[in-house]
Order: C-alpha cells, then structure tokens, then sequence
C-alpha cells in the first residue's frame, strides 16, 4: 500500500486517537492533569486529522483552515500539559496563538495562499512545542528517562516545524494545501505520525515515573505529619551516624507530648490531629541543616542530628517546649497543661543501630517525665519548665 497523503492521515489518526484513549484511561487511574491535557491534544489531532480527508472532497474550510487550526489547539494542549507537569504558570499572552490563526481566515486567496498559510500554520505549531521542550529543562534536578525523552522529542518536532516554515522562501518550491501536493507536505505527513508515536511513549513514560516516585515517597512519609516513618529513618540513618567523631558528635532527640489526651477528649481527634501537624512543622523549622526527623508514632517525634552539641541541643529542645506550650496553651487550653518532654542523648561515635540508640533516647525521656514533665533531659542534665 502505497503511502500517499490519505494513507498517511489514515495511520495518524489511528495513532492519536489510540495515545488519546491510552492516555485519558491512565488519567482516570491517576488523576494527574497533564495526561488529560496530553489526551486532549491526541484527541484533537484525530478530529484534525479526519478533517483534513475532507479537502480532497472540496470542502476547503474545513480540511484546511479548521484542520489546521485544530492542529495548532493540539500542540497548545501538549503545551499546558507539560507545564501542569512541571508546575510552571503560563501567561495568559499564549491564548494570543488563535487570536493570531483567526487572523490568517482573513488572507485573500491566491498564489501565494498556500505558503502563507504554511508559514503561519507551521510557526503557531512551532511555537508551543519549543516552549513546551524548555520547560522540561532539569532546573538543577535530574529528569526521568520519559522527560529527557519528551523534552527532545519536542524540541526535534519544533525544530522541523520552524525548519517547514522556513522552506517556502526555497524557489521553486511547490506547495498546494488543497491537493496535498509537495513535497513539504508529503514529508510533514510522514514526521507527523512518527512525532504521534514517540510523543506518546515519552509522556506516558513520564506520568508513570512521577506515579512511581509518588508511591516511593509515600511510602516513607507518615499520613498525618508528611514526616518520614521508621522505615525511611531506618534507611537513611547510616549515611548521617557515619561522619560522626569525638570532634563532630551526634545527637538524638525523643519528643512526646503531656496530656495529648486531654486534647482529644475535650476537643475531638481532629484537634489532636491538628496539634500534631503544628508540632511536626515546628521540627521542621527547628532543624538543622543535613539533620532527620521523623514521627516514630503516635505522638512521639524523633530528630537526628550530626555536629552537635549540649548548648545546641539545649538551645532547640528549649525553643521547641516553649514555641508548642505557647500555641498549645492558646488554641487547646486544658485542666493539665499540654505541654513538650524531650529526651535527649549525645553521642561521639556511631551507635551498634538505630534501635540502640533510641533505647537511650528512651531512657532520657522518661527521666524526663518522671522529673515532672515539660523538661528537657540531656545525659543527667535537666533542665525544668
């Protein structure tokens, strides 16, 4: 079967209606929206695709302009997709694409119609999908193998784009929009359904490296707090105890809240949960650069720390008390304050484990909380409320 123009739209809207349903049936599993963008794109480019058979019927408007301006709309919609990717806000000056293709309807026609047309059709596809590749750009953070891959997908697809544009001032150039004649556009035709394909694989590559990346971090994060869980500790705890020496110790601290209880049988689980989530972005705030946390449980924290020292340690469980009896105090106020006990233990060399070492955490808290609550304890030094 020869692949004449015909043939070739046949095959592309083939291709894109398939990326079309491939990629929405993923949105409905995921939910991320720039796969619906992206499927929106496809989608566009199969009801263009089709349109364009209909300009060997003589129907000019639709299989030309309308098919083209269709084709335009598709690439916008990869446009949207991949900044929804990356997070980024596109100024509302981009929507000045169709300003710019309505435009083009009010060209008169004649010889030099068809280039025209070309021209414009081939730099408003151009212009989305360069900008489209920049924004895939690293940023300093490595890309998956799907985004490396999109991004110069469309920087190539952009690229002959501009390339097709610039082939019209070529004398001698034939270009018939209406009878698919050209070789510009035989070879448009054949670049179009490859670009299909490869589009395609890349941004579903790309989704299905960010899902795994969601799962992975939410398999390391408490729920509630967005902390890490034991599990992350665990494995990222070796890495940070190992640089630990008499002249750089480490620390660890064990943080519970006193009469969490109150809390929620005065004012309900939710205000518990709330109180936690204050807690956890206090940590947060508090900690030191290259230092963990986590939530271990419940309502009990732990932070992890490398060059350390006892006035350090002193000086951020201190704060720590003070800033979460402040707010507690204020927002949950109770018959017994609700207030900070911290255990604290310093250490000049790396522990046997993990688990040891919060054995020792363990013990100065509840020395802690047996020495009334609200304190600070650090190897034998306590300091009250």
């Amino acid at each position: 079967m020869p692949l004449d123009p015909p043939t070739m739209l046949t095959i592309t809207i083939a291709l894109a209606a398939a990326a079309a349903l491939y990629l929405a049936v993923e949105w409905r599993s995921i939910r991320e929206p720039s796969l619906l963008f992206w499927s929106a794109g496809f989608a566009t480019i199969t009801i263009g695709s089709t349109l364009a058979l209909l300009r060997s019927s003589g129907f000019l408007l639709l299989g030309i302009w309308f098919a083209n301006g269709l084709l335009v709309t598709a690439h916008f919609f990869f446009l949207l997709g991949v900044a929804r990717f990356t997070q980024t806000r596109l100024s509302p000056a981009w929507y000045l694409i169709f300003a710019t293709w309505l435009i083009m309807l009010m060209l008169p026609d004649g010889p030099l119609w068809s280039k025209a047309m070309l021209v414009a059709n081939s730099l408003l596809v151009a212009i989305p999908t360069l900008k489209a590749s920049s924004l895939l750009r690293p940023h300093g953070k490595s890309l998956s193998v799907g985004a490396v891959q999109l991004r110069y997908v469309l920087l190539g697809h952009g690229i002959f784009y501009v390339a097709k544009a610039l082939t019209v001032v070529i004398p001698g150039t034939l270009i018939d929009l209406a009878a698919f004649r050209g070789e510009i556009i035989q070879i448009s035709l054949v670049e179009g359904a490859m670009a299909i394909m490869l589009i395609a694989l890349s941004m579903t590559g790309t989704e299905r490296y960010r899902r795994e990346k969601q799962i992975a971090r939410l398999a390391e994060r408490d729920p509630l707090t967005a902390l890490y869980n034991r599990r992350a500790l665990e494995k990222r705890t070796p890495r940070l105890l190992a640089g630990v020496s008499a002249q750089r110790p480490g620390a660890l601290l064990l943080i519970d809240i006193d009469n969490f209880k109150l809390v929620n049988d005065q004012y309900g689980h939710i205000a518990g949960d709330r109180l936690l989530i204050a807690l956890s972005e206090m940590i947060r705030a508090q900690l030191p650069p290259h230092a963990l946390t986590a939530r271990l449980g419940g309502d009990e924290f732990l932070m992890l720390l490398n060059n350390a020292s006892a006035e350090a340690i002193l000086e951020l469980g201190n704060a720590l008390r003070e800033q979460f009896l402040a707010l507690a105090s204020h927002t949950y106020p109770t018959s017994a304050a609700v207030t900070l006990s911290i255990g604290a233990t310093l250490f000049d060399k790396p522990p046997a484990s993990l688990a040891a070492l919060i054995e020792l955490g363990d013990a100065a808290l509840y020395e802690s909380k047996r020495g009334g609550r609200n304190r600070l304890r650090l190897s034998g030094l306590a300091t009250p409320g």
